[in-house]
């Protein structure tokens, strides 16, 4: 098939990656597939893309809002390349627009994709009901709790929306070894184990639980390292927190790293406990894929793909109490951290792979197409 995947993000987001991973997945099983961008994100998006393995790229204004001169360009655009692709898969509203207007007006209309990547309800006015009811063919969620929204808007009927979540590179993304540099430059000496956590330093990332639960655990005589993976705004915040709790030294930020493939393999417990998700939150995909034992919030996707003490450790979001004792748990019990590292990384494998998904996306393709 001839696949034409659109994301106008202006920055590296979730919704960007999704659609690079899909981009590339579909290309491994023989599709020709291109992505357009916007142009002005070279380095953020379209940088990112390639160092994920994506071949073809096609940039497109993708302003931001209504500009009617950029708009009526990429409108063109679009509408040419219909010629020459199958299927069209937007990632966000501006192309959806743009998309759906373009196959109207193109010499061989085709059917228009969109993942819809948050949790915030659509609105049912006269413009979204032409939008999804006319120009659109299916409406992909990356949870359950997005399905249902769009179900509840009226907007689609049952049959045109499907849940599909995952998408992690299980071959990038893999148990191995922990590398002995790796660990030393994240500060840990010899085999004492190490507690991570890789996202933005932002306050719904759920850093300040981290740091509260880690208090709680050293009056108790636990003080494993813990390692805050990635940058942002509340960086002087956190360090403020860690120094109050008197865990300077054993609590760090180590900045934003490149490839948390390299990373994920020299913890020896990942968190991801943010106060509220509203996406796939990939993060959690990549840490089952590299059979990491984690400790997740009940938010966003985690409760509809994981089994509390099955595939990982489940925890109330917000809760440093249940943190702490979800930590002194796993750090007291390797073998369980064992067991669940294996059964995250089969789960993945067998069900939210990036391979999974583009053959799931493939099927849906081949019926709109036919």
């Amino acid at each position: 098939m001839r696949i034409l995947q659109l994301v106008s993000c202006r920055g590296w987001s979730s919704d960007a990656y999704w659609a690079a991973r899909v981009t590339r997945e579909l290309e491994r099983r023989g599709h020709s597939v291109t992505l357009g961008c916007r142009r002005s994100a070279e380095r953020l998006v379209i940088d990112r893309a390639r160092a994920e393995g994506v071949a073809r790229i096609e940039r497109f204004e993708f302003a931001g809002g209504l500009r009617p001169a950029g708009d009526i360009g990429d409108v063109r655009r679009l509408a040419a390349a219909f010629d020459a692709t199958d299927v069209v898969h937007v990632h966000r509203g501006k192309e959806h627009w743009l998309a759906a207007v373009a196959s109207r007006l193109a010499r061989r209309p085709r059917p228009v994709v969109r993942t819809r990547h948050i949790a915030q309800a659509v609105r049912s006015h006269a413009g979204n009901r032409w939008l999804y009811r006319r120009a659109t063919a299916l409406v992909v969620a990356v949870t359950e709790a997005i399905r249902r929204q769009y179900l509840a808007s009226g907007l689609v009927e049952a049959e045109r929306v499907v849940t599909l979540a995952g998408g992690a590179d299980v071959d990038r993304y893999r148990p191995r070894p922990a590398d002995a540099d790796t660990r030393r430059r994240l500060g840990v000496h010899g085999h004492e184990p190490l507690v991570g956590m890789v996202a933005g330093l932002r306050v719904m990332k759920g850093h300040a639980v981290v740091v509260a639960a880690v208090r709680r655990l050293a009056a108790e005589g636990l003080r494993p390292r813990v390692v805050f993976v990635g940058a942002g705004a509340l960086e002087e915040t956190i360090r403020t927190a860690i120094d109050a709790a008197g865990l300077d030294g054993q609590v760090a930020l180590t900045g934003f790293h490149p490839d948390p493939a390299e990373v994920l393999p020299a913890l020896d417990i990942a968190l991801y406990v943010p106060l509220e998700s509203d996406g796939m939150s990939r993060v959690v995909f990549e840490c089952l894929a590299a059979g990491r034992p984690l400790i997740a919030a009940r938010v966003g996707v985690v409760p509809e793909v994981l089994a509390d003490g099955e595939h990982a450790v489940l925890v109330p979001a917000g809760d440093p109490e249940a943190l702490a004792e979800a930590l002194a748990r796993l750090l007291g019990d390797p073998a369980l951290r064992v067991r669940l590292g294996a059964a995250a990384r089969a789960l993945v494998v067998e069900r939210y792979s990036g391979a999974r998904l583009a053959e799931a996306l493939e099927t849906r393709y081949a019926r709109l197409i036919a």
